[in-house]
């Protein structure tokens, strides 16, 4: 027989039996809407600030390499050029690893900085004070990129990123074809067809320039929407080092063209 102090309970149905409440579709949505548990398996998720402090050491780095190649250009020349190659090695290595790795990024960005070192140094000899300001357009590029990328009004999608990709095929097929020419002496020209080659007396060198930063542009906005997109989906904090990565990389890119642009102006 059941209970009275229970069959008399409206929360058992008044049958001894606990009622079991149904939840309506409004709380079903709120619970539904409740940001799902971190997986306490896959560690800390990334950060936009673990991300910054990531880069901000990376930079560190790179800016005591370039400290050493500057100082050292004269005494011992070819230090740069052996970093170059040494760089893109390990640029290589880190693109096509599957996980980041944080000493091969590190060891990345002190090589990398041996190299821009060198190579702002011999820029700066030609043409004194160049180094100032393709250091100063580097910042106000990087700077107005991530101000409209905060503001909404740039954004990384599909079809731009397809035409990005098209666009950075088609430039690095140029470059290589120019290399090429100077190699064989095809083109007497110290940039060959950048300033051998004129349309409406602006040298092929600038507009391409242009053209390369705007690249960069988007890049960095490439690089900005990873970031962003792994906070939001808490993807491992190890991927931090991934997003400091992409943008030292897009950074130094940014840079040699600018200080490239504005040494065929110069000339």
């Amino acid at each position: 027989m059941a209970n009275p102090a229970f069959t008399n309970n409206p929360a058992f149905n008044g049958k001894g039996v606990p009622a079991i409440p149904t939840p309506s579709a409004d709380q079903l949505q709120q619970q539904f809407d409740l940001p799902s548990a971190p997986d306490p398996a896959a560690g800390a998720p990334m950060t936009v600030d673990g991300t910054v402090r990531t880069s901000l050491g990376t930079f560190g780095v790179l800016l005591v390499g370039a400290a050493i190649g500057w100082i050292t250009v004269s005494l011992v020349p070819l230090l740069w050029i052996g970093a170059a190659i040494v760089g893109f090695v390990l640029a290589l290595v880190n693109i096509f690893k599957k996980e980041p790795s944080p000493a091969l990024i590190l060891s990345y960005a002190g090589v990398q900085g041996v190299f821009l070192g060198g190579i702002s140094a011999f820029y700066e000899s030609m043409w004194p004070g160049i180094v100032s300001q393709a250091v100063l357009a580097t910042f106000v590029v990087v700077g107005v990129t991530l101000a409209l990328f905060a503001s909404g009004k740039v954004r990384a999608s599909a079809r731009a990123t397809k035409v990005f990709l098209i666009a950075m095929v088609g430039y690095l097929a140029f470059s290589l074809v120019n290399v090429g020419l100077m190699v064989f002496g095809v083109t007497t020209d110290p940039w060959g067809l950048r300033t051998g080659v004129e349309i409406f007396g602006i040298p092929l060198g600038v507009i391409l320039g242009v053209f390369a930063v705007l690249l960069g542009a988007y890049s960095l906005v490439l690089d900005f929407d990873f970031i962003q997109k792994g906070t939001q989906n808490r993807i491992p904090r190890k991927y931090q080092w991934t997003g400091a990565f992409g943008i030292m990389v897009t950074i130094i890119w940014l840079y040699l063209e600018i200080l490239r642009l504005i040494a065929i102006l110069r000339r």
